[in-house]
């Protein structure tokens, strides 16, 4: 049996190194969503909101020079160990680059690059990641769940070790058990605003051009108007569903939905369900010593990103039987 293993750490490292070739403590400070404060809080409407001018003053000066660092080491990175034959994704743009290939009405540049890794590191890792604590930490306070799940990747896999997507496309209930962490704890619970472009009238409230909509999809994920027993943790409530992620079914938008969808939905969906896929696949996961499921804090943290506001810690016991 191993010592207790921080779920947050190794989930977060296994959507970075699968599609950047780097762990995420390497971007940490790069990824923090509080460098995107600009883009969600307008510089002169919230004066010191709970700091939030001073974090945005901090997040401008930090910022450059921090991705600046971060994409040159990865970058030099990938030169290094370009010769070992494998090619992810840092890789793909870099040889995109090279080949002078033209992306819209220009070439493919070092600018354009460092632009599309930052997508992908705000959208697809650290929201994946988050994700991945969620449903662990929903898993060990749901036993008969963490049993049904393991049950059926193990079925799937018999005695083979690696987990392919072919396999992921069976695991029907992992599927939904993803499902369920999306609605529970949505790692973004407010959408990116999107202004208003003409007047429309809603529940009798006239809503003026360029004012800016959120969209709080945790709420809606929990409104028991829509969902029977919003809060407990149940992913049989998908069986026979034909909701999804992809951004019509209203119910649930994870990521969004409209022209302004997450550009990062299936790679970070494919993230989510692989990563689970292989902790729940080789480990069994228990609580620390003198725990008890009724002990597990579900505390979340502020933040434009919600994660668990305390660690999740859990003993990783090795699956042999494969």
């Amino acid at each position: 049996m191993s010592k207790n293993a921080s779920i947050d750490e190794f989930r977060g490292n296994i959507p970075t190194k699968f599609s950047l070739g780097i762990f995420r403590g390497d971007f940490r400070q790069t990824s923090d969503p509080r460098n995107f404060l600009g883009n969600l809080v307008p510089r002169n409407s919230v004066g010191n909101f709970r700091g939030i001018s001073e974090e945005r003053r901090n997040s401008e000066e930090l910022f450059p020079r921090t991705c600046f660092v971060v994409h040159e080491q990865m970058f030099e990175l990938h030169k290094e160990e370009k010769e070992k034959g494998s090619e992810d994704f840092v890789d793909l743009l870099l040889r995109l680059e090279r080949e002078e290939t033209v992306v819209g009405h220009e070439n493919l540049t070092r600018n354009h690059i460092k632009a599309i890794l930052m997508n992908v590191l705000l959208a697809g890792i650290d929201t994946s990641s988050i994700t991945m604590t969620w449903a662990m930490a929903e898993l060990a306070r749901n036993p008969r769940a963490m049993k049904k799940v393991q049950s059926e990747i193990r079925n799937q896999m018999g005695k083979r070790s690696v987990i392919s997507l072919d396999d992921i496309d069976q695991l029907k209930y992992l599927k939904m058990v993803i499902k369920e962490t999306w609605r529970l704890h949505p790692p973004a619970p407010l959408l990116v605003p999107k202004e208003v472009i003409s007047e429309f009238e809603v529940n009798g409230y006239m809503i003026q051009p360029k004012t800016l909509l959120h969209v709080k999809v945790w709420a809606i994920g929990r409104d028991p108007g829509t969902w029977k027993d919003p809060e407990m943790f149940l992913p049989e409530r998908f069986i026979g569903s034909n909701i999804d992620t992809k951004g019509q079914n209203f119910e649930l938008l994870p990521f969004g939905g409209g022209r302004r969808i997450c550009p990062a939905m299936y790679m970070g969906t494919t993230m989510v369900e692989c990563g689970l896929a292989n902790m729940l696949y080789n480990f069994d996961w228990e609580l620390p010593e003198d725990m008890m499921v009724e002990d597990l804090d579900m505390e979340e943290a502020p933040g434009l990103t919600v994660s668990k506001i305390n660690e999740l810690l859990l003993v990783p016991v090795e699956y042999l039987d494969h």
